[in-house]
């Protein structure tokens, strides 16, 4: 990518005495500028130039006065003439170029040819004070020469007299000072041209590209060296670190115009032929030798211009020294360092010329002697002068130029010099020969140090103002060169860059600081002056007047305003993003009044920046800039091609708004003098009538007080103006014009402040956004445009009042407010009026804290400031009236509008303790608020809303004051009332005050916690009980429980009090997944509802003190423990109707469990229940009952005398025999038996006995009232209280402990909703009777009260068994002559007594059963099930049995494996056919063996189904692979079903003992394996047979 084009230039001075240059700069143009350059500095890193652009000017050219590069001209003086050559004639006759004639004669060498007289060696005088004069940096010296005889017999001489004349300063033995400062450096280039001998030469002898390729013509090259090496031989030093200062460039036969072209002369043919890089590469040398000569003479100059610096600033403190003198050598190195670019070097110079500036003057304002430090400055600028004393003359004369005629102040303009207009410019005077001959004031020094520094930055910034000025003369000095048939290379790129915007808004930022320092200097600059001419004339007063005090303020405000519009016009730059303007569009048609930039306009065009009004006069325009972001010669671009830079756009974006602001302020103040406001002075005054006036105390020292004190003693208000001495002594013709009338003030006023805005929104000022958003509302209300200022104050009321201004605030809400009034919008003028009313009574809720904190008397801390008197409160009169005018307005609105209540209110307060209606069920409290309004106001209803999330459902009551209520300022009490009641702990969540149609409310969230530092329901909590004469309602579980069916909830509604005349319930579900079965409802009781629909029961009349009560039930989608009903009750008495609304939440949960465990016997069926307790607490079992059903009869033992308690840890067992009934046929729902338990659970006893005893308390005193309340609380209480253990204990010894009601309960907190008397006096009262019933005797309810007892119905189904089995192995019994018979009789009962390896004769029985194979509705098909017989009774089941024993224990003889087959029935009404009989039961013979000793358990039998084949026949083999589970719970394919095998010997076993009855043994390790050696063995007789 190329670098864009730099501002910084040095100057090449070319010498060309053969009029080769315009060869040459085709080839060197486009390769300047020089880039990448690196100088090491002396006092710092290494500093890198990218890009340095060159002057190549020919030799004898003014440089004070150049501006770009020409042409080069023909340099050669007349007197230079040609001699005829001493070569002779070869026949061809060269085309003349440059100075050179063909037939002039060359005179000999040393005698003709003299280069142009050297710079300070005739007339040129050189400036004793370095830093004055612009000099080159390289000297070139162009030569042509075609071949070596020309360049012995002239050339040669030619340029050694030039390097005489020209010699490098370096290259001197003796040189000046002054010459250090101008060092530079030289460079001779050989032009070859095409058709030379010179051009057939190689540049070094042997190193040609093609003369190895052509050897045949090197024999006719001879010895002799190339011209380039002859050069480099005679002229380049032969010193070790030596420059090449010869360079040689070939003219390509393309590149020279045929008219130029020499003719071909005959030359002996060499064979070299220059190729493209050869060529490329000898301007690339040229390039590089540029560079390196460059910076050497920028180096000798910096070391130069340092070591004289130094010496100057060490001579400050001695007699003579003199500032200008020094600031002129420092300016010096400072413009070095910018012409090679390394324009950051060159600002920190003159930053420190500045503060040497600073420094001096102070220096002298000290001492008063202005000689010994540093020199005396001019005391008043003279052109300051004259145009003050003419201002101040034209008005003394009252005859201007425009009193005489009408002048055109447009036309003027146009033919106005724009560069008089330019405030500061270092090139609007000769500053430095002012300087330097100490004819200098401060003002002007300043300005011209300003002037530089702006300068520099608009390079570092690459502003529009430099970078056009330089691309400029770039194309004319590219337009300027020659091309010859072919262009000798391409133009550079030129690519522009993006403005540094950072370096932009530093000069917005220096400005800033310039503009008030500069002031006061120019200030005392015009005062002096115009002193010194009253003292010519001959006054003698030390003062000057009120008309001269005028014209020094306009000189000042005009210059001033000058400069900020410089300023603003060269930072000006399309990267920034403004936002559209938010003027309004005209109504005339004007022209454009500003400059297009992205998305934005930036300050008015100077054509036309003020309304132009029809038919008038177009107002002057200054014609010094011609707008911000162009020239005026330049044309506008797309903005989007606009590159935009993020760096720094906020802080240039803020840097030019407040430039904005400081021109604004200028025209403002310059505005007052003639009476034209910008609105502010008509704003309502709210603050209080005791704050004092500000007086202004000058900061002026003494000196400045007595040059001065003639404009402090002015008036205060000081008279208006007129036109002739409000504009005298103003040159900006932005600024006279926009003083010249009214709206054309304004019209400007306007486009500053709007400018600012917008700069300001880009750099997110949002405080300077919204001031100068208001100083727009607050002008364009001054002008009476109310729609303009209606949209202002609507965007920028807020701010302020977020802010803390708030009488701002309030001055700018009166003001919208009117202008709504005017527009006649009336939505919006009601919002802005609450808007209004809200902070004027947000300022008197903080007048009465203020008053509340000084009346408290609170000390002050030592360092604590006392603001109790600072702070400023608005009049109460200032918005009186308001109020009425804001409802009446309201009243016609369609809308409701709603505004919060502490916005009007504060001190909002209810009385906790609700107090209750006696005889009938409603409450009232009392709402108090004190009222910020100043005016009074009636309201139609005042409402308050109470909230309750006790128990996870949102209960709320509305409570309504009767009738309109009216509302004085200062404190109010109204009393609100409720016909609904709802029991428990409230929130007040909501507080309506509604008037026409406002609506002020106030809430907040249920539970939500208190701020403390609010002033509105600081105790919102509200306690509310049921009364024991009210209505209540109670909900509970039915006592009855039958698990086949829909549980049941009861309902009961009981008046009290209450003579009902109607009555209406509404029941609705709420737990989730809980459905209420209304219309399976029931009334319980005499009375009966007149209408039953969607869980809405109707009742007419009621007596008081009777109750209903209803029988629903229920269903749930899920196993919840408890479920929820809301319940809303309404009924109306003679006193009214009223609302009881409640949601009671009631355990579901089953109290106890039932688990069964069936074992089948042949004949019948044991059944044991065990029965466990659900919860922690205890129950008592009173009875169980067995229900027999029409196939099955149960049978029980003896019942307990009395109720069984089951404990958690210990449940009860109750075992039932079932036997099946004879001649019941089995058919579907005549098996299925009921189980019914009759109990109590010991909790809810527990709970009785408290309620019973504590209502026989609470009767007997007066506090019957809270009965409800008081046992609500201790049985809940009890609940959380009694552990598992402590309801073991009460189960066990029967009695219970009262310590929990006083020890877990603090029933000051708990009551504290009804105030803190009544929780006392409950207190005690509850204290005294758990003192008198520490101890509550728990008893056991009767077995035959009902009412006590629950009890639930547990459905019973018999399994269907479809066979059960019978194993039974019987043992023979022995011979009586056996020895064992005795062992035998005498054993165990149940055991037999064996020997070890004797054979027992054992019998297998097998029986089976199939009455409990009973028909279900389930099984088989519908025709089956309609038969009453089971699928598997008309078969044939064959099953197979085996007798298996472990290995050790058991040898088995005999059929241990075989099928057996069970006959279908053919009568299942016959009990006979339905078990087996002798002739189908099977007795299987054994023999068993014993084979260790001990108490053996007979071996096990395992009876399994026979899987049939499917399709088999029934003379096939049965499939023996069924094993396993599918044998005992049937398989698809061929099961029957569950079976069952009740094996008779399971638990009984028998007794081996060993066959040896003495044995003698040796104790000796004598026996094998060094054992125990048996001697002798004597075994039992055994009658029968034993195995060995």
């Amino acid at each position: 990518m190329a670098q864009q084009f730099s501002t910084s230039k040095v100057t090449v001075e070319y010498f060309d005495p053969h009029d080769v240059y315009k060869l040459l700069a085709p080839g060197l143009v486009p390769r300047l500028p020089l880039r990448d350059l690196h100088w090491q500095s002396h006092a710092g890193p290494l500093r890198s130039i990218n890009t340095l652009h060159v002057d190549l000017v020919p030799t004898g050219t003014d440089f004070s006065a150049i501006l770009s590069p020409l042409a080069s001209p023909n340099p050669l003086p007349q007197d230079l003439t040609r001699t005829e050559s001493n070569s002779r004639d070869d026949g061809f006759q060269s085309v003349q170029v440059g100075a050179r004639a063909p037939a002039e004669p060359v005179e000999p060498m040393g005698n003709t040819l003299k280069p142009p007289a050297a710079p300070g060696a005739g007339g040129a005088r050189r400036h004793q004070i370095p830093g004055l004069r612009r000099t080159p940096y390289l000297k070139v010296l162009l030569v042509r020469c075609d071949d070596n005889d020309t360049y012995k017999a002239t050339t040669r001489a030619e340029i050694r007299e030039w390097i005489k004349a020209y010699a490098s300063p370096s290259q001197r033995k003796s040189i000046s000072t002054a010459e250090n400062h101008d060092a530079f450096e030289w460079l001779i280039v050989h032009v070859v041209l095409p058709n030379t001998a010179a051009a057939t030469q190689p540049r070094i002898t042997g190193k040609g590209s093609e003369t190895q390729d052509t050897k045949s013509s090197s024999r006719w090259r001879g010895s002799s060296s190339s011209l380039l090496e002859k050069l480099r031989s005679d002229f380049n030093s032969t010193s070790k670190n030596a420059v090449d200062r010869i360079v040689q460039i070939r003219i390509g036969i393309n590149d020279v115009p045929y008219d130029l072209l020499p003719r071909v002369v005959p030359a002996v043919p060499t064979g070299y032929h220059e190729t493209e890089q050869d060529a490329e590469n000898a301007w690339t040398e040229l390039i590089a030798r540029f560079k390196s000569l460059i910076l050497s003479s920028f180096d000798m100059r910096v070391t130069h211009y340092e070591d004289d610096i130094k010496e100057k600033d060490a001579q400050r403190s001695l007699p003579g020294w003199n500032f200008c003198t020094f600031f002129i050598l420092k300016e010096g190195l400072a413009r070095g360092f910018e012409s090679v670019g390394l324009v950051e070097d060159a600002l920190v110079g003159y930053d420190e010329l500045s503060v040497g500036l600073d420094t001096v003057l102070q220096e002298q304002a000290i001492t008063g002697a202005a000689e010994a430090h540093g020199g005396a400055l001019l005391a008043y600028t003279e052109e300051l002068r004259d145009i003050a004393k003419k201002a101040v003359d034209a008005v003394a004369r009252r005859n201007m130029e425009f009193d005489e005629e009408a002048v055109d102040l447009q036309s003027r303009a146009e033919t106005k010099n724009p560069v008089d207009d330019i405030s500061i410019s270092s090139t609007k005077k000769p500053y430095r020969e002012l300087i330097l001959a100490n004819n200098v004031s401060v003002f002007d020094f300043r300005c011209y140090i300003f002037a530089r520094q702006i300068s520099l930055l608009l390079r570092l910034g690459n502003a529009w103002s430099t970078r056009e000025e330089l691309l400029a003369k770039l194309k004319e000095q590219q337009e300027s060169v020659l091309h010859g048939v072919a262009p000798r290379a391409p133009p550079p790129k030129q690519t522009v860059e993006g403005e540094n915007l950072t370096m932009l808004a530093e000069i917005c930022r220096r400005t800033l600081e310039f503009i008030p320092a500069v002031s006061g200097v120019m200030r005392k600059d015009v005062v002096a002056a115009l002193l010194e001419e009253k003292t010519k004339a001959g006054q003698t007063s030390p003062a000057l007047d009120v008309t001269a005090l005028e014209v020094v303020d306009n000189v000042v405000a005009s210059f001033t305003f000058s400069v900020a519009q410089q300023i603003l016009a060269q930072t000006s730059t399309k990267a920034l993003p403004i936002p559209p303007s938010t003027l309004a569009p005209l109504d005339v048609h004007e022209p454009k009044t500003s400059i297009p930039e992205p998305k934005t306009m930036m300050h008015p065009a100077r054509s036309s920046s003020l309304h132009i009004r029809p038919g008038a006069r177009p107002p002057p325009s200054p014609g010094v800039f011609p707008g911000p972001g162009r020239r005026a010669s330049v044309p506008e671009t797309d903005a989007a091609q606009a590159q935009f830079l993020k760096v720094g756009l906020e802080e240039l974006a803020a840097r030019r708004a407040e430039l904005y602001t400081v021109s604004r302020n200028i025209l403002e103040g310059s505005g007052k003098k003639r009476g034209w406001s910008d609105g502010w002075g008509s704003v309502p005054a709210l603050g209080e009538a005791d704050i004092c006036e500000m007086e202004e105390i000058s900061l002026d020292d003494d000196d400045a007080a007595e040059a001065t004190g003639a404009e402090r003693k002015i008036a205060p208000a000081a008279p208006v103006l007129t036109g002739e001495v409000a504009t005298a002594g103003i040159e900006n013709d932005l600024l006279r014009a926009a003083l010249d009338n009214a709206e054309d003030f304004y019209r400007l006023y306007e486009t500053l402040t709007d400018k600012a805005l917008r700069h300001y929104t880009v750099a997110n000022h949002d405080h300077s956004v919204q001031a100068n958003m208001a100083d727009l509302a607050v002008f364009k209300f001054h002008l009476q445009d109310y729609g303009a200022a209606a949209s202002y104050f609507y965007r920028i009321t807020p701010f302020f009042g977020e802010n803390g201004w708030s009488l701002l605030e309030l001055a700018m809400l009166i003001m919208y407010c009117k202008s709504l009034k005017e527009l006649k919008r009336k939505d919006e003028y009601v919002g802005r009026l609450l808007k209004l009313l809200s902070k004027a009574a947000s300022a008197q809720h903080d007048r009465i804290q203020q008053q509340i904190s000084s009346r408290s008397g609170r000390a002050l801390g030592a360092g604590e400031p006392d603001t109790s008197e600072k702070k400023v409160f608005p009049e109460e009169s200032a918005v009186a009236g308001y109020l009425q005018e804001m409802l009446e307005t309201a009243a016609s609105l369609e809308k409701e509008v709603k505004v919060p209540l502490g916005n009007f209110f504060c001190d909002v307060e209810t009385n906790n303790i609700p107090e209750y209606d006696a005889g009938r069920d409603s409450f009232s409290t009392t709402l108090s608020l004190r009222s910020l309004l100043a005016d009074s106001f009636e309201a139609k209803s005042v409402r308050l809303q109470i909230t309750s999330l006790a128990g996870g459902a949102n209960k709320e009551i509305w409570m309504q004051a009767e009738g309109a209520v009216t509302f004085m300022p200062g404190k109010n009490k109204v009393t609100l009332r409720s016909s609904t009641i709802m029991e428990g702990t409230y929130d007040v969540t909501q507080v309506v005050v509604a008037c026409n149609n406002i609506t002020m409310y106030h809430e907040r969230g249920a539970g939500q916690p208190i701020d403390k530092a609010s002033t509105l329901l600081r105790h919102p909590k509200l306690s509310l009980y049921r009364r024991a004469s009210s209505l209540d309602v109670q909900l509970a579980a039915a006592k009855e429980v039958r698990l086949d069916k829909n549980n049941s909830l009861e309902l009961e509604v009981m008046t009290g009090w209450n003579a009902i005349k109607s009555l209406e319930v509404k029941i609705k579900s709420a737990t989730g997944g809980l459905r209420l079965l209304t219309s399976e409802a029931k009334a319980i009781g005499e009375f009966a509802p007149e209408k039953a629909e969607g869980g809405t029961f109707s009742y007419s009349a009621i007596p008081a003190e009777a109750g209903v009560k209803i029988r629903f039930p229920f269903t749930t989608e899920q196993d919840v423990m408890s479920v929820a009903v809301k319940v809303e009750v309404t009924y109306s008495t003679e006193a009214g109707s009223f609302a009881f609304h409640t949601t009671p939440s009631v355990p579901i949960a089953l109290a106890l469990g039932v688990n069964v465990q069936d074992v089948f016997k042949h004949d019948a069926l044991f059944s044991r229940f065990t029965v466990s307790t659900a919860s922690p607490s205890p129950l008592r079992l009173f009875k169980s009952e067995l229900l027999a059903s029409k196939l099955f009869e149960p049978h029980f033992g003896r019942a307990p005398s009395g109720a069984l308690t089951v404990f958690p840890k210990q449940p009860a067992s109750l075992l039932y025999r079932i036997t099946r009934k004879a001649a019941a046929e089995a058919g579907p729902g005549q098996k299925m038996m009921y189980l019914k338990l009759h109990y109590s659970v010991l909790l809810d006893e527990i709970e009785e006995l408290l309620k019973d005893s504590l209502n026989q308390a609470l009767k007997e005193s007066e506090f019957w009232e809270f009965s409800r309340l008081v046992v609500s609380r201790v049985i809940a209480q009890a609940r959380d209280s009694l552990s598992p253990y402590d309801l073991e204990r009460v189960a066990l010894l029967g009695d219970l402990s009262t310590s929990f009601v006083t020890d877990d309960i603090q029933w000051e907190k708990q009551l504290k909703g009804l105030g803190a008397d009544a929780a006392a006096k409950l207190q005690a009262f509850i204290t005294s009777w758990q003192k008198g019933h520490r101890r509550l005797t728990v008893p056991v309810p009767d077995d035959s009260d009902a009412d006590q007892q629950c009890s639930i119905l547990i459905p019973v189904d018999v399994p269907a068994i479809t066979v059960v089995h019978t194993a039974n192995i019987r043992l023979e019994e022995p011979a009586p002559e056996d020895s064992l018979s005795a062992l035998t009789e005498a054993g165990e009962a149940g055991s037999s007594v064996v020997c070890i390896n004797q054979l027992l004769p054992a019998a297998l029985h097998l029986k089976w059963s199939r009455i409990w194979d009973v028909a279900d509705a389930s099984g088989g098909s519908a025709s089956e099930a309609a038969d009453k017989v089971s699928p598997y009774m008309k078969e044939d089941l064959e099953f197979s049995y085996e007798v298996t024993a472990p290995v050790d224990t058991w040898l088995i003889a005999g059929r241990r494996k075989g099928h057996f087959v069970i006959p279908a029935v053919e009568d299942v009404a016959s009990m006979e056919e339905l078990s087996s009989g002798p002739d189908t039961e099977a007795d299987i013979p054994l023999m068993l063996i014993p084979l260790r000793e001990g108490w053996l358990p007979y071996p096990s039998v395992e009876v399994r189904e026979v899987k049939r084949a499917s399709g088999g026949g029934g003379g096939e083999t049965p499939d023996l692979s069924a094993e396993g589970p599918q044998a005992q719970t049937g398989a698809a394919g061929g099961g029957i079903g569950h079976c069952e095998t009740d094996y008779r010997n399971l638990g009984e076993t028998v007794h081996v003992i060993s066959d040896r009855t003495r044995v003698t043994l040796s104790l000796d390790a004598s026996g094998p394996g060094g054992g125990p050696l048996v001697l002798e063995s004597e075994r039992l007789q055994l009658g029968g047979r034993v195995v060995a």
